[in-house]
């Protein structure tokens, strides 16, 4: 069965940071593309950050140069540094799993980050 969890969203002051966590099982972690996705209340959800599984990174416009995406594959976790935060990354962030081979897909159930003063 497959489990996706993010944590590490909270409430941070404008210029904070925050560490996202995504902990995945029940497929082979090693062999999908991980990404974070971000969904602001009335707005779509939009592709943040992405990593493949020979570590080549991908990033929105709006989060170059803030926000660092990472995996580690011997625990199945895929990381996203945020720093210099502002009021627009307020949103709901998602955890993402695509197949690097096919189209198979998992999502994770999302966790919250409010930047506010």
């Amino acid at each position: 069965q497959v489990h996706i969890v993010e944590s590490g969203g909270g409430l941070v002051q404008p210029g904070g940071s925050l560490r996202l966590s995504c902990a995945a099982s029940g497929f082979t972690f090693s062999i999908y593309i991980m990404g974070w996705f971000r969904q602001a209340p009335g707005k779509q959800r939009d592709l943040v950050a992405s990593i493949d599984n020979g570590g080549n990174t991908n990033y929105a416009d709006s989060v170059k140069g803030r926000f660092t995406i990472s995996r580690d594959n011997a625990k199945s976790t895929v990381y996203l540094q945020m720093n210099s935060l502002n009021p627009e990354d307020t949103a709901v962030y998602y955890c993402n799993a695509v197949f690097a081979y096919g189209s198979q897909t998992y999502w994770g159930q999302g966790t919250q980050v409010t930047v506010s003063s």
